[in-house]
């Protein structure tokens, strides 16, 4: 499921996107009266910080799905990796 890889993730000059969001007035506020508390410049960057938590926190979570465990399996019974590695990326659409 990574899709980026982490050492990428935390260069800053990647490269950003505009994009729109509707957020209720009374979190932009909260945001922007927290966001030097924590350390952060303006509430956009404590945005895309929370933004990037909550996105690490799935791609870990879905990386752990049932089908590693099944590869696992696999692997465990001797299975070809190479035969495993072939079979995820054609699920994946990769392949």
């Amino acid at each position: 499921m990574k899709t980026v890889d982490p050492k990428k993730r935390l260069r800053k000059d990647r490269t950003l996107v505009m994009v729109s969001l509707r957020v209720p007035e009374d979190v932009v506020e909260d945001l922007k009266r927290i966001a030097p508390l924590l350390g952060f410049g303006g509430y956009q960057p404590l945005m895309r910080h929370y933004i990037g938590e909550g996105l690490r926190h799935d791609l870990e979570r879905l990386d752990e799905t049932p089908l590693s465990g099944f590869v696992d399996s696999l692997k465990r019974r001797g299975v070809d990796e190479r035969v495993i590695a072939e079979a995820v990326a054609e699920m994946r659409g990769i392949g």
